[in-house]
């Protein structure tokens, strides 16, 4: 059996959690570099990881507050995916990604962390991304910070997508 250790994830399960849902929060931000929003479309919107599993993680969320994917439109459904292969292109061609891990965890059970708001996540990969580094030294290497990276890829989500600061 193979295991998938993420032991940075820790500093997530132990602090305290928003009595207010942080996808509501956030999908109604006016400071897109504070939240870390990079994008906000008709019906959803795209944002950074706070607790990455790598340089780039990005998530895309519907407005809309609810835990079942039923409850979300067509055409939410279909802007999500339309963000999803936007995100993947600007990741590939600035980041330079040579894969990806692209999903949902769906409630409790299926490792959701914010299980009450849908949120899809978009993890870069590379050959070689995982090392010993996170299972010996219990250290995830993250080579950028979150806002310098927001700084990084907001322009490209505006050039690509058009402007969200109007």
């Amino acid at each position: 059996m193979n295991k998938l250790w993420a032991p940075w994830r820790i500093d997530y399960i132990r602090s305290p959690k928003e009595e207010r849902c942080v996808f509501c929060k956030k999908s109604q931000s006016t400071n897109f570099e504070n939240d870390l929003v990079l994008f906000k479309g008709e019906e959803s919107f795209i944002l950074m990881n706070l607790y990455p599993y790598s340089n780039g993680h990005i998530m895309i969320s519907p407005y809309k507050h609810t835990s079942d994917t039923n409850d979300i439109s067509i055409s939410c459904n279909n802007e999500i995916m339309f963000f999803a292969n936007e995100t993947m292109n600007i990741l590939r061609n600035s980041m330079n990604a040579e894969g990806f891990n692209f999903g949902a965890n769906l409630g409790k059970a299926g490792g959701a962390g914010i299980e009450e708001h849908i949120h899809y996540h978009i993890v870069p990969r590379w050959i070689g991304d995982t090392n010993f580094m996170p299972v010996v030294g219990n250290t995830k290497v993250i080579v950028q910070g979150l806002v310098e990276t927001w700084k990084a890829l907001a322009p490209r989500f505006d050039k690509t997508l058009g402007n969200h600061n109007a």
